[in-house]
């Protein structure tokens, strides 16, 4: 197991996307809100070196974010 200890992975989850001029995004100042395409009840997606690997959803719980993985995604080819 000491062989994977030293293999970087890059994970993300994305909540939504959305597209806007930079002129927009240079204007925004704190406590903006960024209107995205997905609603809170669409499911996460989950990337593993920008890969797509698992979907879930978002908790929170004594004041702690957690994501859970509800799906795995297979990519065979």
């Amino acid at each position: 197991m000491s062989t994977l200890d030293n293999i970087e992975v890059d994970i993300t989850v994305e909540l939504g996307a959305t597209t806007m001029p930079i002129h927009h995004l240079l204007r925004m100042g704190r406590g903006a809100v960024i209107e995205l395409d997905a609603t809170e009840h669409d499911p996460l997606r989950i990337y593993a070196n920008n890969t797509l690997v698992a979907k879930g959803e978002v908790n929170v719980e004594e004041g702690h974010l957690r994501v859970f993985v509800t799906d795995k995604v297979f990519k065979i080819g």
